[in-house]
């Protein structure tokens, strides 16, 4: 049977309208090519389009390399294959194996109203640990925010060993003698495609927004702090964004061996010789390799693609000026209990904080007490990682003179709330695209009136931010600006603006980030609570 015609009889049997056939499909001639897609409900789906040529064999671990134009009108129908991966977690809510993989993967995806002229453009990075998803998940499917007036793009990047590996010989090879971080070069490529070909999808090249959710937000961080990205984004989201400490390309720096060190190390652990041999690897099994080594993808501080670390850039005003829209989830840690250290009781708790903290303890056990121990770890965690990122982002671009917007989101339904997950991470990301109804088969599925409601509310403010750079919803309260006040809006249930969303805990994170870098041999974010390395004296800066 026709994949057309079975992609209809699905939606039939679902009691969706079933998207027109390629036959009759909508057309687009852009830069890139003449394409035809599928429409519904008045939304135009391009699938699938290749915005560079395929990272394989001698391509592989290069910049992406310009996808030249196709002459033929290109059948956008189908979504491209994931990018290689692991496998998932079995029994994981966000378990969802993709379809496909392939390393023929930089692709991406395109939502827009028929009709559509000059329309905001959300571009979504997924997330995932820098290790699995997809543009291509049926929760971000772009439909409904489309249906707000946005043209909505979500994008493939190589993921894992095949998009994050540095190694002295990949280094020699490259003209500006770095590597790694080919992730986001990806990211960058297409954004570049889509500043070149949007407006001929009715969308305005000159006002995109990227956004993004833990990885994807972290990909939005680097974005904001990378130079080869200057230009390609007028706004930005970070959902429940992380700013831990990267490694440098050469140098060991916060307790993290050198970027190429590790990929010389996982090139041993892969059994490969020589670089010949690293791109000859099938990559699946060289991603397995490189998982059993313990490799852990992050970006490189590289002094040019990514020039110093995040904390750094936004101390020195040096990243992208943009309004921005950041925030975290009350509930993170709790579908993410694998960041926890090991239970201890009350007692051993407080002992573990005052030898770890020193003389920062008696404000750490005000915020964590010992009473509660098991909440106190998650919030820890919560707040060291996600709480302080947000709010530091929305600080650094309040301080670089454009608009910054806070929330926390503590929503939570009866499925999430009875399993223990209330607010967990991501929990938000079915509100802002509406795609309850599509999620992974394990997650918890909202229903009730409450989670509508909310679901248009937090759609109305991400694509009023996409709009204009200023969250508005209708009928909602006004959300300030982040300013001196720590303005914020809370999504509990139903959104209301606060002040102060840590209690004052970020001053106390902020302090220990702050000697970490300033001591120089230990990460910043990974070690806390009782977890603690005994802290640094304070230099004269932290006091």
């Amino acid at each position: 049977m026709n994949i057309l015609w079975r992609i209809a009889a699905t939606a039939a049997v679902l009691g969706l309208a079933p998207p027109a056939l390629a036959a009759d499909g909508p057309r687009v001639v852009a830069p890139a090519g003449p394409m035809r897609g599928t429409e519904r409900d008045g939304i135009r789906i391009f699938k699938g389009l290749p915005y560079a040529l395929p990272p394989i064999g001698a391509g592989r671990w290069k910049p992406p390399a310009p996808m030249p134009a196709w002459t033929g009108e290109r059948e956008a129908t189908r979504f491209g294959p994931a990018c290689i991966q692991p496998p998932s977690r079995p029994g994981s809510i966000y378990s969802e194996p993709p379809a496909a993989m392939s390393e023929d993967c930089l692709s991406l995806n395109v939502w827009t109203p028929k009709d559509a002229d000059k329309l905001p453009v959300f571009v979504w990075i997924h997330g995932g640990s820098l290790t699995t998803g997809a543009g291509s998940q049926p929760m971000y499917d772009g439909t409904r925010l489309a249906k707000r007036g946005l043209v909505v793009v979500t994008i493939n990047y190589r993921l894992g060993v095949l998009g994050y590996l540095a190694h002295p010989a990949l280094s020699a090879e490259s003209p500006e003698r770095t590597s790694g971080n080919y992730g986001l070069l990806d990211q960058i490529a297409a954004l570049h495609w889509v500043k070149r070909n949007i407006a001929a999808f009715g969308g305005d090249p000159a006002n995109v927004t990227v956004a993004g959710e833990s990885a994807g937000a972290l990909s939005v961080m680097y974005l904001l702090a990378s130079p080869p990205a200057d230009g390609l984004f007028a706004r930005a989201i970070a959902q429940s964004a992380y700013m831990i400490s990267m490694p440098s390309l050469r140098a060991q720096r916060f307790g993290m061996e050198p970027a190429e060190a590790t990929g010389v190390r996982i090139a041993a652990a892969a059994g490969a010789s020589d670089l010949a041999a690293l791109r000859a690897m099938a990559p699946a099994a060289l991603t397995a390799a490189a998982a059993k080594a313990g490799y852990f993808p992050l970006g490189t501080v590289d002094g040019s693609v990514l020039p110093r670390q995040l904390p750094e850039t936004f101390d020195r005003g040096e990243q992208a000026p943009v309004p921005l829209l950041a925030g975290y989830n009350s509930g993170e840690i709790r579908s993410l209990r694998f960041l926890l250290p090991p239970a201890v009781d009350a007692d051993a708790y407080a002992a573990a904080i005052r030898k770890g903290y020193g003389e920062l303890a008696a404000p750490f056990l005000t915020h964590y007490p010992p009473s509660n121990v098991a909440e106190s770890m998650l919030a820890t965690t919560r707040d060291a990682m996600y709480g302080w990122t947000a709010q530091r982002l929305a600080a650094s671009q309040a301080a670089a003179g454009v608009p910054s917007y806070l929330y926390v989101f503590d929503h939570g339904y009866p499925a999430s709330d009875d399993n223990g997950l209330h607010a967990f991470h991501a929990a938000e990301i079915p509100f802002v695209f509406g795609t309850m109804s599509r999620t992974p088969a394990l997650w918890p599925k909202a229903d009730g009136s409450a989670s509508l409601a909310m679901t248009e509310a937090v759609m109305d403010y991400w694509s009023s931010f996409a709009r204009s750079g200023k969250p508005v919803a209708d009928g909602q309260p006004d959300w300030p600006a982040f300013a001196s006040g720590e303005a914020f809006m809370l999504f509990a249930d139903r959104p209301r603006s606060a002040a102060s969303p840590m209690g004052g805990a970020f001053a106390l994170h902020e302090r220990v980030v702050c000697r970490r870098r300033a001591a120089g041999d230990t990460p910043w974010n990974w070690n806390v609570g009782i977890a603690a390395p005994p802290m640094a004296p304070p230099a004269a800066e932290c006091r």
